[in-house]
């Protein structure tokens, strides 16, 4: 019972119920308080004792069992296998630590990346290999990746990272209920396609021929090369595929564009690696071109339209965590961006003597001066 002094009584020193022991006497340990409570318990009558001792005992046993389970769970490093087809661009990988930082998971603290890229014939090996290191979840970028991937293991949880038409090319079963051991984070490319050239044309009005690169080894290229013609039938631009099966191709890549009016290079891993060198083509042939990654405009390209690639790759750490922490990759729909991204490098388009009309770069979402 709490007891109120009355107003200018003289203050009484009342025992604190965690009071600091007095000098030579021995620190009340958590032993000698379960003790103490122990002899309370004693004091009562005996059909209360043997009630309040066990819920005393069970909420011991419970405190030690969390106590385990925490320093279990705190000694796990969770080994995360990173698999990429290519060479991309570091901020893909910079985000997607970054995404995991946010969720608490620190590379070298609680969790260990091992980081695997290789050219589209060294995927199945590369993605063998992580398995024999035993990791955890893979996180596969693009879509060939991610196949690769898939057909090595159906046990370990698969994250893709922004991939290409993921129900197509059998990677997921729908969207909504991707089923299996995949899930991750995707776009459709097919659907930008359109825009991409009414863009092309708002830049460059005379528009008629228009040069777009092709990389029949990936699994998408039909795909994509199919709905830039549909889009170009609309615009009234005639497509004229480019095969670069390989660097070698190059070279005659800047011969056969000649007298086209532009250049539309879809979203492949290839020329994501390749970027520089694609950038070149267009600025060497004096071709306003657009691309659908803006690792390239980065690189010296005009412009690109396209969704947040590097934030697609910090929106997969969200399944990585929730796939650690026992949420099953099939159960956990697949993730696709709502926002797409206008980006112009102006420095670009000076060195082509080529004006940017208002209405375009009041688009844009960055500008590059």
């Amino acid at each position: 019972m709490l007891t109120l002094l009355p107003h200018g009584a003289p203050n009484q020193s009342v025992e604190p119920a965690f009071a600091a022991p007095a000098r030579g006497h021995a620190p009340l340990t958590g032993c000698l308080r379960w003790r103490r409570v122990l002899k309370s318990a004693m004091s009562l009558p005996a059909d209360v004792r043997i009630f309040v001792c066990c819920i005393l005992f069970a909420s011991a046993g419970f405190v030690a069992l969390l106590s385990a389970g925490a320093h279990a769970q705190a000694g796990k490093v969770a080994r995360i296998g990173i698999l990429r087809d290519g060479q991309p661009p570091q901020s893909y990988s910079e985000a997607f630590q970054r995404g995991l930082r946010e969720l608490g998971y620190v590379d070298g603290r609680n969790v260990a990346v091992e980081f695997r890229s290789g050219s589209l014939d060294q995927l199945p090996q590369l993605a063998a290999e992580l398995l024999r290191l035993k990791v955890d979840i893979i996180v596969a970028s693009p879509g060939s990746a991610a196949l690769a991937a898939k057909r090595t293991t159906t046990d370990v949880p698969i994250v893709f990272a922004s991939v290409n038409y993921p129900v197509e090319i059998g990677l997921v079963s729908s969207l909504a209920h991707p089923g299996g051991n995949v899930t991750g984070t995707s776009f459709n490319a097919a659907e930008l396609a359109g825009k991409r050239l009414e863009l092309l044309k708002e830049v460059a009005p005379t528009l008629r021929r228009v040069a777009v690169l092709s990389h029949p080894p990936y699994h998408t290229n039909a795909m994509q090369l199919e709905e830039a013609e549909v889009a170009a039938r609309t615009l009234g631009v005639q497509l004229e595929p480019i095969l670069i099966r390989d660097t070698d191709d190059f070279e005659a890549a800047f011969k056969a564009v000649r007298g086209t009016d532009g250049l539309l290079v879809p979203d492949m891993p290839f020329f994501n690696t390749h970027r520089a060198r694609v950038a070149e083509l267009a600025a060497r042939n004096r071709l306003p071109a657009i691309y659908g990654l803006r690792s390239i405009v980065d690189a010296g390209g005009l412009m690109s339209y396209g969704p947040d690639v590097p934030e697609l790759h910090r929106r997969s750490a969200t399944y990585v965590a929730k796939i650690l922490k026992g949420a099953k990759p099939g159960d956990l729909p697949v993730e696709q961006p709502t926002k797409f991204e206008l980006v112009i490098n102006l420095k670009t388009a000076k060195a082509l003597n080529l004006t940017i009309p208002p209405s375009v770069l009041g688009r844009a979402d960055q500008v590059i001066e």
